[in-house]
C-alpha cells in the first residue's frame, strides 16, 4: 500500500511528501522509525513530539503536543500497534494477513472483526455508488502491474476475463465466513486500510488524554489544535507537479484521504494507473485526483476512490448529498471542482 497524500508543515510552513516516499521525512528529516523526538517548550507550557514508524509500505507519522513526555511516548507507541495491527491483517502481500488467505483460499473462517468492519463499510459504499465502489478489482490489478514489469499492457481477452471476476456481490460476509461465489477473485482493501488505521491510531492516543494531534498512516486526521492560533494543515499535491499545490487545508477534527492517477501508473501518460472502473476494467479517464475531507478515516478513504470512479458531475452530486464531506476534484486538464464549504487556507 503506497498511497500518499501531502502533509503540512506542522513545524512551519507547508511541506510536501512524494508519493511512494514518506512524507514524514520531509517534514522532520531527522525523524527515523523508531525514534520520538521533542522540542523545547513552547509558549504553550507543552512539547512537540513526533514520531515515524513503518507500516502500509511506507513511513507513518505522528505529532502530538502534550506536557508530559511518556505519556505522549505511549501514546505514540498505542498509536503505532493498531496501525500496523490493521496493516497485518489487511495486507495482499503478507501471508499472514487475512485478506492474503481469502485471496488464496477464496474462504476465511472466523474473520477478525475489524475486518468486518472495513468490508461492511465496502458494502454500503458499492451500494451507494451503484458499484463505482468495488474492492474485488483486485484481478485487474493484478494483471495490468504484471504487463507493467514488461512495459505493456495486458492483452484484452486478458483484461476482459479479469473484469468477469469483479463483482462485489459475489463476496459473502458474515461473522462466521468471509467467501467468494466465484473462483478466481480477489479482494484488495488498499482504498480503505489506510484510512481505517488512522481512525483507530487516533482513538488510541484519545484515550491516553491526547488533545492536540496529527496523524499520518497515509490518510491524515487531527484532533485539537497545533497552536493556539493554528489549525493543523495538510497540503493536496499538484497531480502533474510534485512540488506544487492544488490546496492547503485546514485540518478540523475530520480526515483527509487523497487518490490519485499519479500515485501507481501503468502509462506515463497516467491514463493506465492502479484506481479501476468496474464497469470498464480499465482506469477512469476523467480526474487526475479526488481529495475527501470526512468525519472519518475510512469514510474519506473509500470515499475519494469512490469519487475517482465516478466523475466529477456524480462525485459533487454526491458530496452535496453526503453529510459532513468536502471534496477537492482535479480532472487530467487541470480544472478543479470543489465544495462550497471546504476549508482552505494559506501556506
Amino acid at each position: 500500500m503506497k498511497r500518499r497524500t501531502f502533509i503540512s508543515g506542522s513545524v512551519g510552513s507547508v511541506v510536501a511528501g512524494l508519493a511512494g516516499l514518506a512524507s514524514w521525512q520531509f517534514l522532520r528529516p531527522q525523524a527515523v522509525a523508531g525514534v520520538i523526538s521533542r522540542s523545547a517548550e513552547l509558549p504553550s507550557g507543552l512539547h512537540l513530539f513526533a514520531g515515524a514508524d513503518l507500516a502500509f509500505g511506507t513511513t507513518i507519522g505522528i505529532q502530538l503536543l502534550h506536557h508530559d513526555q511518556r505519556q505522549a511516548e505511549l501514546a505514540i507507541e498505542d498509536a503505532f500497534h493498531e496501525a500496523k495491527k490493521i496493516d497485518a491483517l489487511m495486507s495482499i502481500y503478507s501471508e499472514q494477513s487475512q485478506v492474503f488467505q481469502l485471496n488464496r483460499d477464496g474462504r476465511l473462517s472466523d474473520p477478525d472483526p475489524h475486518l468486518l468492519v472495513v468490508l461492511k463499510e465496502a458494502q454500503r459504499l458499492s451500494v451507494l455508488t451503484e458499484g463505482a465502489f468495488d474492492i474485488t478489482v483486485q484481478p485487474l490489478w493484478i494483471k495490468f502491474s504484471q504487463a507493467a514489469k514488461s512495459h505493456t499492457l495486458p492483452p484484452t481477452d486478458e483484461v476482459r476475463h479479469a473484469k468477469s471476476l469483479v463483482n462485489w456481490r459475489n463476496l459473502s460476509v458474515s461473522p462466521a465466513q468471509i467467501a467468494f461465489n466465484k473462483p478466481g477473485m480477489a479482494i484488495t482493501l488498499n482504498g480503505m486500510a489506510q484510512g481505517y488505521a488512522v481512525d483507530l491510531a487516533l482513538a488510541a492516543m484519545q484515550s491516553r488524554g491526547i488533545r492536540h494531534a496529527l496523524l499520518d498512516t497515509g490518510e491524515f486526521i487531527s484532533t485539537g489544535n497545533k497552536s493556539a492560533q493554528r489549525r493543523w494543515t495538510v497540503g493536496v499535491q499538484d497531480p502533474r507537479d510534485a512540488s506544487a499545490f492544488t490546496a492547503a487545508l485546514q485540518m478540523d477534527g475530520r480526515s483527509v484521504a487523497t487518490s490519485g492517477d499519479y500515485e501507481t501508473t501503468f502509462t506515463p501518460d497516467f491514463v493506465h494507473n492502479h484506481i479501476f472502473d468496474p464497469a470498464t476494467g480499465d482506469s477512469p479517464l476523467e480526474l487526475a485526483s479526488v481529495t475527501v475531507v470526512a468525519p472519518t478515516g475510512l469514510l474519506a478513504d473509500g470515499m475519494s476512490t469512490a469519487l475517482f470512479v465516478l466523475g466529477s458531475k456524480k462525485a459533487m452530486a454526491l458530496a452535496a448529498e453526503t453529510a459532513n464531506v468536502d471534496v477537492l476534484l482535479v480532472d487530467k486538464q487541470g480544472k478543479t471542482w470543489k465544495t462550497r464549504t471546504l476549508r482552505e487556507t494559506l501556506a
